[in-house]
C-alpha cells in the first residue's frame, strides 16, 4: 500500500491516546478514558477498513463513521481538559491531530460522493 497520510495520522492518534489513557488510569476518569480509547481506536480501525472496502459507498460509509468518531474523540479531549485531567499543551496537540484527520476525511468524503454521483 502506498504512503497514506490519513492512515498515518489515524494510527498516531490511536497510539497517542492509548498512551494518554494509560497515564490517566489512576485519575478516576474511568468512563472518559474508556470512551476516548474506544473512539480514537475506531477512527484508526474505520480508516484501515476503508482501504480495503468493497465499493465507493462502502468506503464512504467507513470514512463517515471515522469522522464521527474523530469528533467524539475531540469531545472527550475537551472534557478531560475541562476537568484538568490533561493540560493545555496535550489538549491542543491531540485536538489539532483530530482536526487534521477530520479535514482529510471531509475532503475524501466530498471526493467520493462526487464520484458516486457520476
Amino acid at each position: 500500500m502506498k504512503n497514506n497520510p490519513m492512515m498515518k495520522y489515524a494510527e498516531e492518534l490511536a497510539i497517542d491516546i492509548e498512551k494518554l489513557c494509560k497515564s490517566l488510569e489512576k485519575t478516576g476518569n474511568s468512563n472518559a478514558i474508556f470512551q476516548i480509547r474506544k473512539s480514537s481506536s475506531s477512527v484508526f480501525a474505520n480508516i484501515s477498513e476503508a482501504q480495503y472496502s468493497h465499493s465507493l459507498p462502502d468506503m464512504l460509509s467507513k470514512f463517515k463513521i471515522a469522522r464521527k468518531e474523530c469528533i467524539e474523540t475531540e469531545s472527550w479531549l475537551k472534557l478531560l481538559h475541562s476537568t484538568d485531567a490533561i493540560d493545555e499543551e496535550a489538549f491542543k496537540k491531540y485536538r489539532n491531530l483530530c482536526g487534521r484527520i477530520q479535514r482529510m476525511l471531509t475532503s475524501s468524503c466530498i471526493t467520493i460522493e462526487s464520484k458516486i454521483r457520476k
